[in-house]
């Protein structure tokens, strides 16, 4: 990328004053993440129906998805029948978590549910690359429950068991994803940022249009995925 548009060049004392004044806002931010993760910690939750998912070796309910587990969260993929590439957004996302094994010690884990035929979905995961634990909501009503039916969109549910009890505690989706991954963590600290239109941007800045810098599941899969896959 070759680009005219340049931050303005300061001395040392300048920088550090507008980056000072520019930590006050990051710190008070950091604030109210602390604050609203409390409130999260104060949602009251939903029982859930005792559902049965399919995995890699077949049915299994959901209080066993949890594996021995309390805590839960499950990224729904969004999956379009038929498809030989699955959602872009929903395969980048998901490709960044490789190493989940730290969860264990806050007694929870991590796994995917999809809409897809479970042979299909355990396919595709070896297509792209991906490391985590795939289950398949096609023959239950799991997905459409939790914001995440046949044909729609991507959501991210946390779930709380006590016993054979499951609890659904918290819900998102779109940007509220973001939060969860370090990709847009990282490009944002970038002087050019994300690069997308919807930006504010001073002027001159490169942009683009919106996802067009996104990795496509085929790239993910060249980079990750299984050879003959």
């Amino acid at each position: 990328m070759s680009t005219t548009a340049l931050p303005p060049v300061v001395d040392a004392e300048t920088w550090q004053r507008e980056l000072d004044a520019l930590r006050v806002r990051e710190k008070a931010v950091t604030r109210e993440l602390d604050a609203i993760a409390a409130a999260r910690r104060r949602l009251p939750m939903v029982r859930m129906p005792d559902y049965t998912l399919e995995g890699e070796n077949g049915p299994v309910r959901l209080a066993d998805v949890f594996e021995g587990r309390s805590q839960l969260i499950v990224y729904n993929h969004m999956w379009f029948p038929g498809e030989t590439w699955q959602c872009p957004g929903c395969t980048g996302f998901t490709s960044q978590f490789t190493r989940l094994e730290f969860l264990d010690n806050w007694d929870a884990r991590f796994v995917i549910v999809t809409q897809g035929p479970i042979g299909e979905a355990l396919a595709y995961k070896r297509r792209v690359g991906n490391t985590m634990t795939w289950y398949s909501t096609a023959n239950s009503s799991f997905g459409a429950d939790v914001g995440a039916p046949p044909g729609g969109g991507f959501a991210v549910n946390v779930f709380l068991r006590d016993g054979d009890t499951v609890y659904r505690t918290w819900h998102t989706d779109g940007r509220g994803t973001e939060q969860l991954g370090y990709n847009f963590a990282l490009i944002d600290l970038l002087p050019y940022g994300r690069q997308e239109e919807w930006q504010d941007s001073p002027e001159g800045w490169p942009q683009s249009p919106t996802y067009s810098r996104w990795s496509g599941s085929k790239e993910i899969a060249a980079a990750y995925g299984e050879p003959g896959a």
